[in-house]
């Protein structure tokens, strides 16, 4: 069986060359103290007129002529698995490139969900810094950091359980297959780019918003080189649970 090693500076260089959109970095890790697994950022904070998912929503990726099929748990990441159901449905993610794939030093994630790769003579390693930009009022979207510990009733928004002092695990961990978003180093700065990770990354978790995995599909993940394009997403169950208005 060969080795595998996972030297901390590698996996550093990784992160950040690849999960971050823009300049930003990863949230150094502090020492927690114990807090309550019902603290959280109330609800009320979050931006009005963000799409909201109550429940669950199943969600089929064509790459390469081959079908991934994602289940969102807006259960436990209600706006963030709203906003992508609900790009979805606007057709954004159609003809979008995966510009980041990474597998060494050991497998790591597939990143795509820039709007500027929609355009083909865009440079793919141009991409990376764009989000949504609603048409109607051509403002970015963005959506707050959204990430449920166990126990809890609610998720935690706006912080990383590092800055919140969280220290109980999320409920939707960074394990193979894991659907989460992207963001720059600002915590409420995930839009439109996300990632599914290809092995058991959990040291991103309390980190960046997990909010569904690959029920089926996932040799279709393993096989995504950069400069794939997604063919099509469409919602195959779960679309009534959108609600589009709070």
């Amino acid at each position: 069986m060969r080795k595998r090693f996972r030297p901390l500076f590698s996996i550093v260089l990784v992160v950040l060359a690849v999960l971050l959109v823009g300049c930003g970095s990863l949230p150094t890790t502090a020492n927690s103290s114990p807090r309550d697994p019902a603290f959280s950022e109330k609800a009320s904070s979050i931006p009005a007129g963000l799409p909201r998912l109550n429940g669950k929503a199943t969600v089929e990726m064509v790459v390469k002529d081959g079908k991934v099929v994602l289940e969102l748990d807006g259960t436990n990441a209600p706006i963030t698995a709203g906003n992508f159901v609900d790009l979805v449905q606007k057709g954004v993610y159609n003809g979008l490139v995966f510009h980041r794939v990474v597998r060494e030093p050991e497998p790591f994630v597939v990143q795509a969900g820039d709007p500027q790769g929609k355009d083909p003579k865009f440079p793919i390693e141009r991409l990376g810094t764009g989000g949504y930009i609603d048409p109607a009022t051509q403002q970015p979207r963005n959506i707050p950091l959204e990430i449920k510990p166990k126990g809890a009733t609610e998720p935690v928004y706006h912080q990383t359980f590092a800055d919140a002092q969280i220290t109980q695990p999320p409920v939707l961990s960074h394990s193979r297959g894991a659907l989460a978003m992207a963001r720059s180093n600002f915590p409420d700065s995930a839009s439109s780019q996300f990632y599914i990770t290809l092995g058991d990354v959990t040291f991103l978790d309390g980190s960046y918003a997990v909010f569904g995995y690959v029920k089926d599909g996932m040799q279709v993940v393993d096989a995504i080189e950069r400069g794939d394009r997604i063919q099509s997403m469409q919602v195959i169950q779960g679309a009534e649970n959108l609600q589009l208005t709070q």
